[in-house]
């Protein structure tokens, strides 16, 4: 049985750290072409076809050429399988816009690479390939070009060997199958912790390959893959032609699973989530005992269906990973919001004992306050805090009408109070606790804008002696991610201030971590974008646009934030030494070395305004 390590490889030999984009554009080849040639031509008028065939044959690949003699092109698209014809033509001009704006190719001299690929964005579900060399009619997966499309550690469980041979015996299912089917896609899933942790996974081909080819195909991807040390938590293998996806704990393709694998009987299920039920009742009947006067409650089932509404449509106000949220009207006229559990995620019930465990010992004014929780017998469970009408952060700094309800003053009230919070958890609370997912859309805003840090799902607590910790399973938002946490594993204190200034960086630009931003021609993300301007003396630059003028407090705040990302952990100031430097105006700030994940990307289009939307999600 193949040990099947599907971590993308590398196109160069400087190793990036976990969590950073890799180029959507790649090639290894020489040969270039002008603007001025007909290879050009033939390019935009083959992309056009290939992005017509797929829309109108509704398919998720296709395989072209165009021209003739030395001018010749041959061109494969290839989205992943689960993608509707529309849904694939929609992402692919992206791809071809990059391609023919690619400066790393040569297009800053006038030229450019006549053999690539080009991936819609940074999800890697559409590319776009080109060569003036057949790679179509032999079905190759040339041009060769892989990217990483992930990187964490291995899974948490108890049983790591089981979890390596389960993914390879998963793709050796999925190889075969998606060989045969008519669309040359096969997705699955398997069942390898009794905790109820589940791998998916995908094969696919272009639908023009013969079984056989396929097949030959993927087999080379997975032979990509074998040598490769150390199974992580997901990975992907890109080709021209054929494809490989799994991912922990993530359905990330739509549709039913076509193969299972070692799936739970639903006694098993139910048995598993029965162990854990129990487990959360004896964290409630402990609080019963032990903080009977802390003011955390139980509330009664009924109470919450009818302050609810019967947790009805318009009472609902988000969705989560592991279920609804809904506001609520309890008799006195307490508003509460409400996080419904799902019936059967067992995640979500681990996040559910943490949280009740954690954050109802935490009291601060920025701090979102948990009420109580409801349980009624094996399936409700739900957490109740204070409601917060201006609901996150994000609503606000992320949209260009609603952001102007939020001037500097405003922001730096937000800023300094999510700094108490973080310094409260750190410093001054019973526990020391590391957030670890402090973001935008995790910090909610009352009526008069102060911020309350919120979700403890996700919350670690520190012993006292404990300076940092190392765990298998990387929580939190790409993006906000210490490098050393994303990368080795390492969480302290210091994952939070890293979050903290990245979150900094987004409130003073109303640009999201995730998007990129132009510079002196190229693109950057936000982080990397920040440090350029302040270290050019451009750091006005990055304020968005009508918060005011406070040029000295912004710029003071711009350094603290670039202090909070560096790349070396020991190299960011704590979270008490943040707040000294936030409000000490006298004090002399040292300067920031340059931060992590600094990355830069040729610039094919400007994607600097104050409402970005592009994010990246890490599993959870």
């Amino acid at each position: 049985m193949l040990l099947v390590t599907l971590l993308v490889l590398l196109l160069s030999s400087p190793e990036p750290l976990a969590g950073e984009v890799q180029p959507p554009i790649c090639s290894n080849a020489n040969t270039m072409y002008t603007p001025q040639d007909a290879y050009r031509s033939n390019l935009i008028s083959l992309a056009r076809t290939l992005i017509a065939g797929v829309a109108e044959k509704r398919s998720h690949s296709a395989g072209r050429t165009a021209g003739t003699g030395p001018d010749k092109v041959y061109g494969a698209v290839l989205c992943r399988g689960d993608s509707t014809g529309e849904d694939c033509a929609g992402r692919l001009p992206q791809a071809l816009g990059k391609a023919m704006n690619d400066t790393a190719g040569g297009g800053s001299s006038g030229h450019s690479q006549k053999a690539m690929s080009t991936f819609y964005d940074d999800d890697y579900q559409a590319r776009l390939s080109f060569s003036d060399e057949d790679f179509l009619s032999g079905f190759t997966n040339a041009p060769e070009c892989t990217l990483r499309a992930y990187l964490n550690p291995p899974p948490s469980t108890d049983d790591p060997d089981r979890f390596t041979k389960l993914v390879a015996e998963l793709m050796e299912k999925l190889v075969p199958a998606a060989a045969e089917r008519p669309s040359r896609c096969s997705t699955g899933q398997g069942w390898f912790d009794p905790r109820g942790k589940i791998v998916y996974g995908m094969a696919q081909c272009t639908e023009d390959m013969p079984a056989a080819a396929c097949r030959e195909c993927l087999a080379g991807v997975v032979e990509q893959g074998r040598n490769t040390s150390g199974l992580t938590t997901g990975g992907a293998i890109l080709g021209a032609r054929c494809s490989l996806w799994y991912q922990t704990g993530i359905k990330f393709f739509a549709g039913d699973p076509e193969v299972s694998l070692h799936m739970p009987t639903p006694k098993q299920a139910r048995f598993e989530l029965r162990l854990l039920s129990m487990a959360v009742q004896n964290v409630i009947n402990l609080w019963r005992i032990e903080e009977g006067n802390s003011g955390f409650s139980l509330y009664d089932f009924s109470q919450i269906k009818e302050a609810t509404q019967n947790f009805s449509g318009e009472n609902k106000l988000g969705q989560g990973g592991f279920g609804s949220v809904y506001k609520g009207l309890l008799p006195g006229g307490l508003e509460v919001a409400v996080k419904r559990l799902s019936a059967c995620s067992v995640q979500g019930l681990l996040e559910f004992k943490n949280e009740i465990q954690l954050i109802a010992k935490l009291q601060h004014k920025n701090l979102v306050k948990l009420l109580g929780c409801c349980i009624e017998g094996e399936h409700e469970k739900m957490l109740v805090y204070e409601y917060l009408q201006n609901k996150s952060l994000d609503v606000f700094i992320f949209d260009v009408v609603k952001g102007t309800k939020l001037n500097w003053p405003k922001r730096l009230h937000i800023i300094d109070g999510i700094a108490q919070g973080i310094l409260y958890l750190h410093n001054h609370s019973r526990l020391c606790v590391v957030h670890r997912d402090l973001k935008a859309s995790n910090i909610l805003l009352d009526s008069d804008m102060t911020p309350k840090i919120s979700d403890f799902g996700m919350a670690r607590i520190f012993g006292s002696n404990m300076i940092e910790s190392n765990t298998t399973r990387i929580v939190g938002t790409h993006g906000y991610i210490s490098p050393e946490y994303a990368f080795d594993g390492v969480c302290s204190i210091k994952s939070d201030v890293f979050s903290f200034g990245v979150l900094v960086l987004e409130i003073i630009s109303g640009k999201r971590t995730a998007g990129f931003y132009s510079y002196d021609g190229k693109l950057y993300n936000l982080i990397s974008y920040a440090w350029q301007l302040w270290r050019s003396g451009q750091g006005h630059e990055l304020v968005c646009f009508g918060i005011g003028n406070d040029h000295q407090v912004i710029q003071r705040c711009i350094q603290v934030a670039l202090l909070c990302v560096q790349e070396r952990a020991d190299d960011r100031p704590s979270i008490d030494q943040v707040v000294t430097m936030l409000n000490s105006e006298e004090m002399t700030l040292p300067k920031p070395k340059q931060p992590a994940y600094f990355y830069v990307r040729s610039s094919g289009s400007d994607a600097s305004s104050c409402n970005s939307t592009i994010s990246i999600t890490l599993a959870r």
